[in-house]
């Protein structure tokens, strides 16, 4: 997939394309129903599909106050683009030069003259343009204009209550600790993604050496607690490195601050690889994804109790990966 992050990198005569344009946080169901309509319209007319998109939520500049944490960071985003099938996306800073851009505008240098629109797909939802002006309506209005044709993609809703799939509530599912429930919405499971970092090193201590993540990962973090899960290894990225075949393996996570302890400022993802007590993942990328909650996090009296639980946790987590 090729990656353009202003609409000026994108070549003369890159188009013509059909667009999805949306936040695409999580890239769930929802948003790969859109995708695919836009595979679909861009098979019957030999153009490619184009995702364009923000580096953030516009919430973030516009009202930071009631902007909620990302389901994803900017580099999870771009690899659940491609795997959707898009061809190219336009990542857009979001900053007050964006912000300020009026509908027209948006239309005009964006879609129009960086690549050359034939198709726009939006939810029902969608808003553009300075102060959130636009809406679908004006959206085909410029469409005429400017000689292109607007789809708007009906919500996925739930079988069972018919409650519309969105980040929100995915988010809120994630929060309640609810991964497998997050993971019928979003199509997959939900993941998180950072460096492995130096840690306090008490898991190996207690037998359990663990990969821990910098605070700084991509991603929303689930509810504390335990998981089963897996642990995917990117390796180590340097400038000028070749990419390497990705490793995976079942894993243990651990989301919380290590009550039992209790020397753990801020809550940490760490994740014990099934099996595995002298793998080195120091300054390796990592993706853990989590397939189901064990329990919750736990205040244990003393060291033998917690590798008592810590084992039943593991063998409990081999069970649901089996």
């Amino acid at each position: 997939m090729i990656v353009f992050r202003d609409p000026g990198e994108v070549p003369a005569g890159f188009g013509p394309s059909v667009v999805a344009i949306g936040k695409f946080d999580g890239v769930h169901s929802g948003h790969r129903a859109v995708i695919a309509r836009a595979r679909v319209d861009a098979a019957d007319s030999g153009a490619r599909v184009v995702a364009v998109t923000f580096d953030r939520n516009p919430l973030a500049l516009l009202r930071p106050d009631i902007c909620p944490a990302s389901l994803v960071g900017v580099e999870q985003k771009l690899r659940l683009l491609a795997d959707a099938g898009v061809d190219a996306t336009l990542m857009l800073t979001f900053d007050r030069t964006l912000a300020d851009l009026s509908a027209r505008e948006f239309v005009e240098h964006v879609l129009v003259g960086a690549l050359g629109v034939t198709i726009v797909l939006v939810g029902a939802d969608f808003r553009f343009g300075r102060g959130g002006k636009g809406d679908p309506d004006l959206l085909r209005e410029l469409g005429r204009e400017f000689g292109f044709d607007v789809d708007v993609v009906e919500d996925v809703r739930a079988i069972d209550d018919g409650r519309r799939v969105s980040s929100t509530w995915i988010r809120d599912l994630l929060s309640e600790g609810d991964v497998a429930g997050a993971a019928k919405l979003l199509g997959r499971a939900h993941s998180v993604r950072g460096e492995v970092v130096h840690g306090l090193k008490r898991g190996r201590q207690l037998g359990f050496p663990t990969a821990n993540l910098s605070a700084d990962l991509e991603g929303f973090v689930p509810a504390e607690g335990v998981y089963a899960g897996w642990l995917v290894d990117e390796g180590a990225r340097r400038h000028g490195d070749e990419p390497r075949s990705s490793v995976r393996y079942p894993a243990a996570i651990s989301v919380g601050s290590n009550p039992t302890f209790d020397d753990v400022a801020a809550r940490q993802v760490e994740a014990y690889v099934l099996d595995e007590t002298d793998l080195d993942l120091y300054g390796h990328t990592v993706e853990v994804e989590f397939t189901s909650r064990i329990r919750g996090m736990e205040a244990f009296e003393g060291i033998e109790p917690l590798i008592a639980k810590m084992t039943e946790d593991v063998a409990r987590v081999r069970s649901e990966l089996a």
